[in-house]
C-alpha cells in the first residue's frame, strides 16, 4: 500500500504541468505519437488525412517506430516523420530535445493506459496542449487527475480503435468525413507487384498470410495445406499466393514445392511492409490471422477472411474494415488454436462467387 501511494505521488509530481491559454483550433503544428506496431499505424492514418483536410495549413509530424514508419513514408498528409525507439530512452533523447525546440502547439498521444515512457516523452517535448483518449488511471490516480493532459475523449466501450483514435480530433471542433485507412505507395513498389501478378492473368488471386504477431496467432503448415486443397475443390480459376517476407521466403518456397500444386505459389520476398501492401492491393482476396495484413487489406477494400482468437473485445477494437469481410473465431482465447478450416473454405467460396460475378 505504501509503495502504491509513493508511485501515485511520483505520478502526480511527474505529470504536473502549468496550463497554457491556447485555442487548439488555431494550431499551426501538431505532433502525433504512434511508435508501436504496423497495424496500429495503419489504423491511425485517418487522423492525418482528416486533420489536414480540415486545416490545410497545419503541419503534421509523427513520432513513429522503426517498425511502423514505412506505413506513412509516402503519406501526403504527413509533413515530417521522426523515429522513436520506445524502450531506449537514452537513444531517443536527441530526437526528443529536437522536437522540444519545435514548440509544437499540440501533441496527440493515443495510449489507452497511463504509460510512463509516453509521459516522459511528452514532458521533454513540452507542447502547449496535449490530447489523449480516455484513461482509467494508474496507482489509484484517475486519468482525469493527471494534469499533463489537457483533453481526454470520453470513455468508449463500443467502438473500433480507428474511431476511438479519430475522436481525438473532436477538440479541433470539426467532424471527420471518413474512417477509411490510407496506404500510399511508390511507383517502384506498385510496378514490382504488377509485374508479379501479370503472371496470373484471368486468375482470381488469393493471398494467404500465415504469420501473426506471435507464433500462437499463426497458421500452421498443416492448416495451410488443408486450406489450399479446400480452395482448389471449389474453383479452378484461383491462384493462391503465399505471402512471404525475406526471412520466410525460402521456408515458404520449400513448402510450396513440396505441395506440388500448380495453383499455389510463393510471393516475391516482400522486403518492406510497403512491398507487401503493393502486392495486397493487386489481390482479389486475403486470408490472414488477425494482424497488420488485415488492416492493410482494409486500406484497399480487398475482401478479407480473418482468423481471430476467441476474444470479442479484441475483435471489436481490431475488426476488419473491408466492405466484404468475415472473421472465423478460434475456440481458444489465446491465439488461433482450434478454428474451423472448413468455415474458412466455405466463406472463401461465398466470396469467390461474388468476385467472379463482378469480373
Amino acid at each position: 500500500m505504501k509503495n502504491k501511494k509513493f508511485k501515485a505521488f511520483l505520478l502526480r509530481l511527474l505529470t504536473n504541468k502549468k496550463k497554457v491559454n491556447f485555442d487548439i483550433k488555431k494550431s499551426k503544428s501538431v505532433l502525433i505519437l504512434k511508435y508501436d506496431r504496423i497495424g496500429d499505424m495503419v489504423v491511425t492514418t485517418p487522423i492525418f488525412r482528416e486533420l489536414k483536410e480540415a486545416f490545410p495549413g497545419i503541419s503534421i509530424s509523427v513520432l513513429a517506430s522503426e517498425t511502423n514508419k514505412d506505413v506513412i513514408r509516402y503519406n501526403p498528409y504527413v509533413d515530417k516523420i521522426y523515429t522513436n525507439y520506445k524502450n531506449r530512452i537514452i537513444r531517443d533523447l536527441p530526437t526528443l530535445f529536437r522536437l522540444r525546440k519545435k514548440h509544437f502547439d499540440v501533441c496527440i498521444e493515443l495510449e489507452h493506459s497511463v504509460i510512463p515512457h509516453a509521459i516522459v516523452r511528452l514532458k521533454i517535448i513540452n507542447p502547449k496542449k496535449i490530447i489523449s483518449i480516455h484513461k482509467d488511471g494508474r496507482y489509484g490516480v484517475k486519468g482525469s487527475e493527471i494534469k499533463l493532459y489537457d483533453y481526454f475523449t470520453d470513455k468508449d466501450k463500443d467502438s473500433h480503435f480507428g474511431q476511438i483514435w479519430l475522436d481525438t480530433l473532436s477538440f479541433f471542433d470539426f467532424k471527420p468525413n471518413s474512417t477509411k485507412y490510407d496506404f500510399f505507395l511508390s511507383q517502384v513498389e506498385i510496378e514490382k507487384a504488377s509485374k508479379f501478378v501479370n503472371n496470373f492473368v484471368n486468375k482470381i488471386k488469393i493471398g494467404i498470410n500465415v504469420h501473426g504477431s506471435f507464433p500462437e496467432k499463426s497458421i500452421s503448415n498443416r492448416e495451410l495445406e488443408e486450406i489450399c486443397f479446400g480452395l482448389k475443390n471449389i474453383s479452378s480459376k484461383i491462384q493462391i499466393i503465399i505471402l512471404a517476407a525475406p526471412n520466410q521466403f525460402f521456408e515458404k518456397k520449400d513448402f510450396v514445392s513440396k505441395l506440388r500444386l500448380e495453383y499455389v505459389t510463393c510471393s516475391y520476398p516482400t522486403t518492406t511492409i510497403n512491398d507487401a501492401a503493393a502486392l495486397i492491393q493487386k489481390l482479389d482476396m486475403v486470408i490472414s490471422p488477425d494482424t497488420s495484413i488485415v488492416h492493410i487489406a482494409g486500406c484497399f477494400d480487398i475482401p478479407t477472411i480473418s482468423i481471430h482468437e476467441n476474444n470479442k473485445d479484441s475483435y471489436r477494437l481490431w475488426s476488419p474494415t473491408s466492405s466484404l469481410s468475415k472473421t472465423i473465431f478460434a475456440k481458444s482465447s489465446y491465439g488461433i488454436v482450434n478454428y474451423s478450416i472448413s468455415d474458412v473454405v466455405t466463406y472463401a467460396n461465398t466470396f469467390l462467387q461474388i468476385i467472379e460475378s463482378k469480373k
